[in-house]
């Protein structure tokens, strides 16, 4: 019984240090003074490159062409695809595309 009671006393007195210590930690001192919002400032990316050659010679390319580009690979992948599931083969499985883009 003295053996329970020491240990119920001891566990008693290490939550009460806990507790202290917890408390002293999270008590804050003064409030913290009102600090002016601050506003973050990206510049637009440029993905490698500098900012003398933005401008420079770039080729204006209309962005029809650039779907069109797109919808004709589409277009094959999908071809290529239907003809692997007529014929599954590893060849037709790995043959590339007539496709100007890379597959």
């Amino acid at each position: 019984m003295v053996m329970f009671a020491t240990i119920l006393i001891m566990s008693l007195v290490a939550v009460a240090v806990s507790a202290a210590a917890f408390a002293a930690a999270t008590r804050s001192e003064a409030p913290p003074a009102a600090r002016p919002e601050r506003r973050v400032v990206l510049e637009r990316p440029r993905f490698f490159a500098s900012a003398a050659r933005e401008g420079a010679d770039r080729p204006v390319v209309p962005v029809e062409v650039l779907l069109s580009h797109i919808e004709r690979h589409v277009r094959l992948e999908q071809a290529a695809a239907e003809a692997y599931l007529d014929l599954p083969t590893r060849d037709a499985l790995h043959s590339r595309t007539e496709s100007p883009l890379l597959n």
